[in-house]
């Protein structure tokens, strides 16, 4: 697990936001790179392409559930653990990011700069190994 977040924070140092780093993580634990998702991705950065809003770890982490159990073709079915997956996250993230204020980006930044370095790597963390361990619990990974 340690290796998984040092990755983490070197996606970070390169300036990947939360979002991206969450699906970075979900596609090298499969030995896949995919540059067009993860610029696609990047629309999350900033709570939605900077407007503040929902943090990119949480809308990142809804992504990262979603690379394991969602539907990615016609001959697909979405896992029907995905909706408790999320609903488990999102009250998760709700409890977790209290301390901030609420969910959204700039609650969690409160309009620090120095916030975007000593709170999001450790949110992103946290609500990455929230993930895993879901995934885990449902026997997605």
């Amino acid at each position: 697990m340690s290796d998984i977040f040092d990755r983490l924070f070197e996606y970070s140092q390169k300036g990947y936001s939360c979002s991206q780093v969450m699906l970075l993580i979900a596609l090298e634990s499969e030995g896949k790179e995919n540059p067009d998702l993860i610029r696609a991705i990047g629309g999350l950065r900033g709570g939605l392409n900077g407007s503040g809003e929902v943090c990119g770890a949480l809308s990142g982490g809804m992504c990262f559930l979603n690379y394991f159990g969602g539907r990615g073709g016609d001959d697909e079915v979405e896992n029907a653990n995905l909706k408790p997956m999320a609903k488990e996250l999102y009250d998760w993230f709700i409890d977790y990011t209290a301390e901030y204020g609420g969910i959204n980006c700039r609650q969690i930044l409160d309009g620090d700069p120095l916030n975007k370095v000593q709170r999001c790597p450790m949110v992103v963390r946290d609500t990455l190994e929230k993930c895993i361990s879901l995934l885990q619990e449902y026997e997605l990974i």
